[in-house]
């Protein structure tokens, strides 16, 4: 991985980590913050703000929760403290909050770094079907206490919303590299549901 930008205060860095290994989380780990901090390395000649796109990556699943409906919202307001605590400038710290929130992949993302940080989050759909099968298999161990009937039936409901989208991915670089393998990973787990 390479040099990184961002480095956070150790307390920061510490809770972040800790945060990113509670035990109901199999997905939403580390490994899924060093995922997508490489796929943030590959495109970083076309990130705007290269610090505050980090920032945002760290934070954005900060909040975990399985059943609460605020999580990015939640990480996102942590980035936004952490930032006003660090008298990072108000338009940058409004961006970063923007960032997160986007990651709840719901409407249009209104700037370039927007739609990179969606599209970064959402490259695991586009893995190899060994890959992706894990992903689907980690998903539903950290949605273990859901019922089985109700998982699926959401589950099929998200993924094919993504389907329903023209394009998964915002930007070219990610829909040649992502968008086929992203469609036949997803339509295979929807008639595995």
């Amino acid at each position: 991985m390479k040099a990184m930008v961002f480095e956070p205060s150790l307390d920061c860095y510490d809770a972040l980590d800790t945060a990113y290994t509670e035990k109901h989380r199999f997905y939403h780990t580390t490994q899924h913050i060093k995922a997508m901090l490489n796929h943030f390395d590959a495109v970083i000649e076309f990130v705007e703000k290269p610090f505050e796109m980090e920032l945002a990556i760290w934070f954005h699943d900060a909040i975990y929760k399985t059943f609460s409906k605020t999580n990015e919202l939640d990480s996102a307001k942590w980035a936004q403290n952490f930032l006003m605590a660090q008298d990072y400038d108000e338009k940058g710290i409004e961006r970063i909050f923007n960032l997160i929130m986007a990651t709840q992949h719901k409407g249009e993302q209104k700037t370039n770094d927007e739609k990179l940080i969606v599209d970064i989050d959402l490259t695991i759909l586009g893995t190899s079907p060994e890959v992706y099968d894990e992903f689907e298999r980690k998903i539903r161990k950290e949605y273990k206490l859901v019922p089985t009937f109700i998982y699926r039936k959401k589950r099929k409901q998200l993924l094919q919303s993504f389907l329903n989208n023209d394009s998964i991915y915002n930007l070219d670089c990610f829909k040649d590299k992502f968008e086929s393998a992203a469609r036949k990973n997803i339509k295979k787990a929807i008639l595995s549901l």
